[in-house]
């Protein structure tokens, strides 16, 4: 009879658990899925929601310092028209010349970052972005000065002095339809009309501000089309001893020139892409969870 040698096992309980991966190092291994999510989501939020922008010159001071970064809503006017008091961002590339000058990037590592930021809403400005007050919409008239105010003067009414105690540095610059100066423009000369689908804007800092008046002499009288308006800058982020939310001084909601409201949606896009990376990751896992149940 042979010898025969057995080898004996411990059977593994029906009940036993699987080994549960470290969640340190699951994390790890989707931080790089998540950076992805939330890159592409910050992307859309810039393009369609929220995007922030770097205050680069002093025209609006003292309600924005330079080096302020504001938020931006480019959705509210896709739903209600621009109001007057409202402080805007535009593409002033073919009607304004540019109050500050950008270095280009001096490398390619410099270039490669400055698109990453300015994608995601967090970099430098470009020189075509201005921010402005609006003063004037469609239909108004607007001049300087009346007991050193500048008036606006809705369609069929009378000219509104507005009381404008945010200004810093206010130049008083005498300005009408004719053009700027007290030989063009002596005491109840016309304002200047603004076109339909325009705007009349004027910085805060007033003599120091290159805005409508610097363009006045052109075809359209140095306003802005609302086409190029990005959007309605509503609250100052940064730095955090300065923030702020934006809202219409209270000259601009007499009754005579009407109501001017506006709507802000809190969030930047790097933040609001990092909070939305991590529910739709979790969505992922369970639709994942579902198909192998």
């Amino acid at each position: 009879m042979s010898d025969e040698t057995t080898t004996t096992t411990d059977p593994v309980p029906a009940h036993a658990a699987p080994r549960k991966e470290s969640s340190g190092g699951s994390f790890f291994r989707e931080l790089p899925f998540l950076v992805l999510i939330a890159f592409v989501l910050a992307l859309l939020i810039k393009a369609f929601l929220i995007q922030a922008f770097y205050i680069p010159s002093g025209s609006m001071q003292h309600t924005l310092e330079l080096r302020d970064r504001v938020l931006v809503n480019k959705l509210v006017y896709r739903f209600r028209d621009i109001h007057r008091g409202e402080i805007v961002v535009f593409n002033g590339l073919d009607n304004f010349t540019p109050e500050t000058q950008i270095a280009p990037p001096s490398n390619e590592v410099q270039r490669i970052l400055r698109w990453v930021s300015g994608a995601v809403g967090v970099g430098a400005p470009n020189e075509k972005d201005f921010i402005k007050r609006v003063i004037g919409i469609p239909g108004d008239r607007v001049a300087c000065c009346t007991d050193g105010h500048v008036t606006v003067q809705p369609p069929g009414g009378q000219p509104v002095p507005l009381d404008e105690p945010y200004l810093y540095d206010d130049d008083k610059q005498v300005f009408c339809d004719a053009g700027t100066g007290d030989e063009k423009c002596p005491a109840g000369a016309p304002g200047v009309l603004v076109p339909k689908g325009r705007l009349w804007v004027m910085g805060d800092h007033r003599g120091y501000s290159s805005d409508s008046r610097a363009h006045i002499t052109d075809s359209n009288h140095g306003t802005v089309p609302t086409n190029k308006v990005i959007g309605r800058a509503f609250v100052i982020v940064w730095p955090v001893g300065r923030s702020t939310v934006l809202h219409v001084p209270a000259t601009f909601e007499k009754s005579a020139l009407g109501t001017a409201a506006g709507v802000g949606v809190g969030g930047a896009p790097l933040a609001l892409g990092l909070a939305g990376a991590f529910p739709v990751r979790a969505l992922g896992r369970r639709i994942r969870r579902r198909r192998t149940a």
